[in-house]
């Protein structure tokens, strides 16, 4: 009788584990993003928090910084989990029939997000008419820019818009070969402590609203691991509001900011990762912008690209 109990729970055990492990892929990549300043990446890097949420799966975690070169690792399968994604980049590669789905919200941060400048002349939104600006095209800093501008009675085509990314833009508006940059994070830190000042920022313009993406074909061949994610990312969550100097130390070291900085910008970051209708309602407010300005083809509804 007991060698037959223990043959049955052998096999249960076995069931059981073949069970896990179809469910869980052998390999899977989770990109790491850590600007402007995000905590709950270095986090997990720091405390090894997605290599424990995934035991016998062989984790990588490319650093795919653009949008468009991270929704493209999804469609190619390099990749299982976006965990920080701009929101134009996700409506942008579903319009073009790309597989994604918002399975999260990363981050909301509309003081994150600047326009930032040097000269004294330029006291208001409006002064920047004929003037260069600073930027990387198709992103929440040129929403920003257009909204900023929109709501003076201006388009983008008032300016001489030209594209740069961060760094290029803060060395640019630093030698005074543009008269203004688009910055956030660490870039916009450094500029605003080095004589810049803001002009503008994203309150009452854009959310500066961050996804966490994945495709449905991977979500629906490996939910157990999308799940997994979301748990280990809001434990995550969890882990920064009761450590939240430890979290700064952290951040401190990955992005070498000073403590100041960190401590100054951690704050303007909402991390809640539950998807609100405010949420779907600022992706449908990105999607305007997008077509609106050229940068987007074929219209989409923004609730399909909702994983509930």
């Amino acid at each position: 009788m007991k060698k037959a109990l223990l043959a049955v729970l052998i096999v249960l055990t076995a069931a059981a584990g073949f069970a896990f492990a179809a469910d869980m892929p052998e390999a899977m990549g989770i990109t790491y993003v850590k600007a402007p300043l995000n905590v709950p990446s270095i986090v997990a890097k720091y405390n090894q928090v997605f290599e424990k949420a995934y035991p016998g799966v062989r984790l990588s975690f490319p650093e795919i910084t653009e949008g468009p070169k991270q929704t493209a690792a999804l469609a190619a399968e390099e990749i299982g989990i976006a965990s920080c994604l701009g929101s134009t980049s996700a409506i942008l590669a579903a319009s073009e029939g790309l597989d994604v789905k918002i399975i999260g919200i990363y981050s909301r941060a509309p003081k994150a997000f600047m326009i930032i400048v040097r000269d004294p002349a330029i006291k208001s939104v409006k002064d920047l008419k004929g003037k260069k600006v600073a930027g990387p095209k198709g992103t929440i800093l040129h929403q920003l820019l257009a909204a900023a501008l929109d709501k003076e009675g201006m388009t983008v085509k008032d300016i001489e818009f030209i594209q740069m990314d961060l760094s290029s833009g803060a060395n640019a508006l630093s030698t005074g070969s543009v008269d203004a940059a688009l910055l956030a994070g660490p870039a916009a830190y450094n500029a605003l402590t080095s004589g810049a000042r803001m002009l503008k920022n994203g309150e009452g313009l854009v959310d500066a609203t961050i996804v966490i993406a994945t495709t449905e074909k991977f979500a629906q061949k490996y939910p157990e691991a999308v799940s997994r994610f979301l748990k280990a990312h809001n434990d995550t969550l969890t882990w920064i509001k009761k450590n939240p100097d430890k979290a700064a130390e952290m951040t401190q070291k990955e992005t070498g900011l000073p403590m100041d900085g960190v401590r100054m910008m951690m704050p303007w970051y909402d991390f809640d990762s539950k998807i609100r209708k405010s949420d779907i309602a600022e992706l449908a407010k990105t999607q305007e912008f997008m077509i609106e300005n050229g940068l987007q083809r074929n219209k989409i509804d923004v609730n399909s690209l909702i994983m509930r």
